[in-house]
């Protein structure tokens, strides 16, 4: 009986998923009445129904035993398994195969040049030149560059005193570097306190300038575009940028700017992230996995071959002429520091990522916060693309091999083929090929390919490589917001440029010490529950299920464990969670 049971619930997806997708006039119903003879099926009177109805040999609302609706739901089903389905998984699995070896080419790239670094200590000061910037005793703090320093800022109650109190305490002579605190924020409470904060600096002899807009055109980009219009800018040579959550340490431009003074056609320095908060949650531990691998992999490897990576929009110093002659600030995306990260380069100019330098910042530990920020850097990084790849084309003071790897690796690979791949492949077609025996999908792309990736992320993040299975598994769950945030940005849907502040919370989480895995959700179940994760969920489970009945191989372990996944953050248990009651 159990056994029927979970039968009827495979055959109800498949033709759930069937009527959706295909004859939606048929409409259907399952009954419990008979229970002995078990469940009884009919199929209501819509437009095809009376085909379905010739095919079981009833007529409409009649009712008929299991035995004989089983075997005619297995014959039509395996009638349309082979005729159309099982063609189109074919096309979806050589397609997945394509993006899967191009993904797995540039990871190995990717690897290789970075680990070649490491290994031959080919530091930034060995490939640039580098000279510390020492005080002239005839000229005295003149040697020094005029540094403007941009803290851009929205309702940061709970982070704005750390960002105003460690760009102050930048070890920069004082009569050297502006400080401008940009606040967009719409809570007058949270204005008057930054305000009062930024004249408690002023008042102890720093260069401190409190700017507001009257109102938030262009979000973040806006508040940038407009504080380098202000008169006393014009005086500057370079401008750090430093979101309101971001603590450089004192010796920060020390250490940064003579990059950009011994070699002018370098437009950018990027210093890596630290994080003050990765220990919080398992999620926070998960992301300092992807964005270590990210800054020692990622920018790394673009530093170091084509002097080019996307800019954190964040802990990085610019030179402003560059700054100027690719276009300045535009708020056409989310992501207006690849924007002018893209046009910079297009100008002749070149990137120097470096590594030792780090900036002290905070992770999302709220999901649903975490979903919004990684929302907005997935599609604005596509839609970026939708909108610059005939000026890559067209460049003409960049070379051939630079434009293909702006616009084929950066671009194609890695801010596409990346969420789409992972989330086709591992959620999809490897789950729906269980329900498809005519479909046989190599074991390298379902087992080779993932391991040699994973493996490559796990050399660079060794102290963290017991999560790894959590890391795929939680990484595969975002892939579905990733992958519909690709497409949004790729065609410009209505949310393209929707941009949600990704929440901050100082240190109030972290008055409690105590680390957990699986956080307690707030007491507001609705408030906790995430819908999609728990659809996704659910058709993996009965994927799984029935791979377990009748599958040929193991794909049901790592399909469960996947369902597990998705149930466990639909239901909240993940990350921190702060009640909006």
């Amino acid at each position: 009986m159990k056994m029927r049971a979970l039968e009827s619930m495979v055959l109800l997806l498949i033709l759930i998923f069937s009527n959706v997708l295909g004859s939606k006039g048929m409409g259907f119903n399952l009954s419990m009445d008979v229970f002995v003879d078990g469940p009884a099926i009919w199929f209501s009177d819509g437009v095809n129904a009376g085909n379905f109805v010739g095919l079981f040999n009833v007529s409409s609302y009649e009712g008929f035993g299991m035995d004989e609706a089983w075997g005619r739901i297995v014959e039509m089903w395996v009638l349309v398994r082979g005729m159309v389905v099982a063609p189109v998984m074919r096309v979806a699995m050589v397609l997945c195969m394509v993006m899967s070896l191009m993904l797995l080419v540039e990871f190995v790239f990717m690897s290789v040049v970075s680990l070649g670094v490491k290994i031959l200590r080919r530091k930034p000061e060995i490939r640039y030149k580098w000279e510390a910037l020492k005080e002239d005793p005839e000229i005295g703090t003149s040697v020094y560059p005029m540094v403007l320093v941009q803290i851009p800022m929205f309702n940061e109650k709970e982070v704005y005193k750390l960002s105003i109190g460690a760009a102050c305490g930048l070890a920069w002579p004082p009569d050297r570097f502006i400080i401008q605190v940009l606040d967009d924020s719409t809570d007058p409470i949270v204005k008057a306190m930054v305000e009062l904060e930024c004249n408690a600096w002023a008042s102890k002899g720093m260069n401190i300038h409190y700017e507001v807009r009257n109102n938030r055109k262009g979000y973040k980009a806006g508040a940038l575009k407009e504080g380098m219009e202000h008169s006393y800018v014009h005086q500057c040579d370079f401008v750090a940028i430093f979101d309101s959550d971001f603590q450089p340490e004192s010796d920060f431009l020390m250490r940064t700017i003579p990059f950009l003074v011994n070699n002018p056609k370098i437009a950018l320095v990027q210093a890596r992230w630290e994080f003050v908060n990765f220990g919080e949650c398992l999620m926070t531990r998960i992301q300092r996995m992807s964005l270590d691998y990210h800054f020692k992999v990622e920018q790394e490897a673009g530093s170091c071959t084509f002097a080019f990576f996307g800019f954190n929009g964040t802990a990085g110093v610019w030179r402003i002429s560059a700054l100027n002659e690719a276009g300045g600030w535009k708020d056409r995306t989310t992501v207006e520091d690849m924007d002018l990260a893209v046009r910079a380069i297009l100008k002749g100019w070149k990137f120097l990522y470096v590594g030792d330098v780090k900036v002290k910042s905070e992770l999302p530990s709220n999901f649903k916060a975490y979903r919004h920020q990684q929302h907005r850097w997935t599609c604005g990084a596509a839609n970026l693309f939708r909108k610059v790849a005939l000026d890559i084309l067209r460049a003409k003071d960049v070379s051939l091999w630079k434009k293909l790897y702006v616009l084929y690796s950066f671009f194609v690979v890695r801010k596409v083929v990346a969420h789409v791949v992972t989330f086709f492949l591992y959620c999809v077609v490897v789950p729906a090929s269980v329900l498809i025996p005519e479909v046989n999908i190599p074991i390298w792309m379902v087992v080779h390919i993932p391991t040699t990736i994973t493996l490559l992320n796990a050399i660079r993040n060794t102290s963290f490589i017991h999560l790894m299975p959590l890391w795929i598994l939680f990484e595969n769950v975002m892939s579905m917001h990733r992958m519909k945030a690709t497409m949004i940005g790729l065609f410009e849907a209505k949310s393209a440029n929707e941009w949600v502040v990704t929440e901050k919370l100082g240190g109030a989480l972290r008055a409690k010490p105590e680390n957990q895995i699986l956080e307690k959700p707030p007491s507001r179940f609705k408030e906790r529950l995430n819908y999609s994760e728990l659809r996704f969920g659910l058709f993996l489970f009965l994927c799984a299920s029935y791979d377990v009945i009748y599958g040929v191989n193991y794909y049901f372990i790592y399909i469960y464990l996947q369902a597990l996944a998705f149930f466990i953050m639909g239901v909240g248990f993940v990350g921190r969670h702060t009640s909006n009651s």
